[in-house]
Parts: structure tokens; C-alpha cells; sequence
């Protein structure tokens, strides 16, 4: 059997950790090993029970989740999920500079909850739709119309696999864009493994931001 996913759950809201912790440690796969009130505790608990995912929260006292984010990144201590409610969007973005693998939001349901904390621990960074809309969008807002040159690295791109990155960039899983390009999931899978590779990125949340940072995909497309 495989191993269950361990959780690092860090807020400084106990009852939001405790709301989370009631959804994860009822499911076979997966083992809340720590909670933390701050980036501080995060750290010393991750170093400690080596957890898989890391649930972090941005604000919070001694060490805001975006410093604790870069340190647990940088001693490969888990894959961060930034846990927002839009309170500061540049903190998003300072986060995805820090290696966060993905974002979900407080209100999400224990579905969402559930898969975001699955797909970070296989390794597979997660953007909620609404995040990529409201969020990363932002980057390419009033840059519409604006001629600019495309970055010279694309050109290492196949057709296919530019096919692939901007369909990544609009939110679609592999399975989704397996679908639309009439293509299997593993090919998918090389693929988004390829642009990754060409263009120095370290995972589909670098991907999706530097599509819309190259104007492959515009805040205002649906």
C-alpha cells in the first residue's frame, strides 16, 4: 500500500485549522502530521515530521507565510499550497516567486480541499481557476493591444506543445487537455513535461504565469 500523504497544516486561526484537519484526517490517504500558528512553528514542525504538503497561510505573526514558503522550498521540506482569501493579491505573486506549487481558497469546499492536497503531494502544482482569472491575470492587465515581441525561448517550442502551454495557462488539467487536443493523458503528460524542460520552469504554476507574462493568453479571454 502506499503511504499516506503527510499534511503540515500552518494558520494562525485555529479553528480553520481544525476545520481543515476534520476534512483530511478522516481520509485513508491522507495523515495530518503537525499543525503550526506561524512561519516560524511551520519550519520547525516541517524539519521535524517531514511532511509531503504544506498548507500555508500568508499573514501571520513572527513569519508571514511567503518567507516560511521560501525557506521550506529551499530545504525541500514539502510542496507549499498557499492558502488565500485575496487579501493581498502581491502577495500571491510573492509567493509564486518563493516556489509556492499552487493556491486554494478558504472558502473552497472539501472536495477542492481534498484535491489540491492530492495533486501537490504527486508533485503536480494546482492553480484554482479562480486564482489563474483573478490573479495571475492581473500580470497581463493593459497589455491588451499593446504590441510586444514574444520571448526568443518560445521558438523552442513544437506546435504541439505551445498547443499544450497555453491550455495549461487557461486552467485545464491533463485529462481536460488530453480532450481538446484529442490526445492521451501520457502524451499530455510529455508534453507538459517538454515546455517545462525548454523554457526553465519548475512547474505548471511557473508555466501558467509566464504565458500570460509572454501574451500567450490575455486576462480578458474567458
Amino acid at each position: 500500500m502506499t503511504a499516506p500523504l503527510r499534511v503540515l497544516l500552518v494558520d494562525d486561526h485555529a479553528m480553520v485549522r481544525s476545520g481543515f484537519a476534520m476534512v483530511l484526517s478522516v481520509e485513508d490517504d491522507i495523515e495530518v502530521v503537525g499543525e503550526a500558528a506561524d512561519g516560524l512553528q511551520a519550519l520547525d514542525q516541517a524539519r521535524t515530521m517531514r511532511p509531503d504538503v504544506v498548507l500555508m497561510d500568508v499573514q501571520m505573526p513572527r513569519m508571514d507565510g511567503i518567507e516560511a514558503t521560501r525557506h521550506l522550498v529551499a530545504e525541500d521540506l514539502g510542496h507549499v499550497v498557499i492558502v488565500t482569501t485575496f487579501d493581498r493579491d502581491d502577495y500571491l505573486f510573492d509567493a509564486l516567486d518563493a516556489g509556492a506549487s499552487g493556491f486554494l481558497l478558504k472558502n473552497a469546499g472539501p472536495e477542492q480541499l481534498l484535491d489540491a492536497v492530492r495533486a501537490a503531494g504527486r508533485g503536480h502544482a494546482l492553480l484554482a481557476p479562480e486564482v489563474t482569472r483573478r490573479v495571475i491575470g492581473q500580470r497581463a492587465v493593459g497589455r491588451v493591444g499593446v504590441a510586444r515581441t514574444e520571448p526568443e525561448e518560445l521558438s523552442r517550442l513544437t506546435a504541439r506543445e505551445r498547443e499544450v502551454l497555453v491550455l495549461l495557462a487557461r486552467g485545464l488539467s491533463n485529462g481536460e487537455i488530453a480532450g481538446s487536443l484529442v490526445l492521451g493523458e501520457a502524451t499530455v503528460k510529455t508534453h507538459v513535461s517538454n515546455v517545462l524542460a525548454k523554457l526553465h520552469l519548475r512547474d505548471r504554476v511557473q508555466a501558467v504565469v509566464y504565458a500570460y507574462e509572454a501574451g500567450l493568453v490575455l486576462a480578458t479571454e474567458e
